[in-house]
């Protein structure tokens, strides 16, 4: 296997191509592997972690019908995106020293500019919904 870095343009193409397939059975595997995700953003991912928890969550409200607001193909991207990082044989295998994890984070970083407007919007949801009757900045 080759050493190597995905590109931010395989990385769109990751989840662009990814979210296409998405099932329901995907979504409800990366639910059952919450906590197994969560472990993955430890270490070089570690910058990842309130984003991470953020598709968790958006991923999980969406579902169970507690959120709405965003479309459904920013859900299955957000399950691709976490699904990548937790397949330890993904483009460059997790074992790989430094590179393993470099593809994870580059197909999440890609994922969250991607989704940037719609998790924006869901977080000031949130706030709002944790605090009614507070003006939103």
């Amino acid at each position: 296997m080759e050493d190597r870095r995905v590109t931010e343009e395989e990385a769109r193409g990751i989840i662009e191509g990814g979210s296409r397939k998405i099932t329901d059975a995907d979504i409800e595997t990366v639910l059952r592997r919450e906590e197994e995700i969560g472990r993955k953003f430890r270490g070089p991912l570690g910058k990842f972690v309130a984003d991470g928890r953020t598709l968790m969550d958006m991923i999980r409200d969406y579902w169970k019908g507690n959120y709405r607001g965003v479309p459904w193909w920013t859900i299955t991207a957000a399950a691709t995106a976490l699904l990548y990082v937790l397949n330890p044989m993904d483009v460059v295998p997790d074992f790989i020293p430094f590179l393993g994890l470099v593809d994870d984070a580059t197909v999440l970083s890609v994922c969250l500019y991607i989704l940037d407007r719609d998790i924006q919007r869901y977080r000031t949801a949130k706030l709002s919904a944790a605090n009614p009757g507070e003006p939103q900045q």
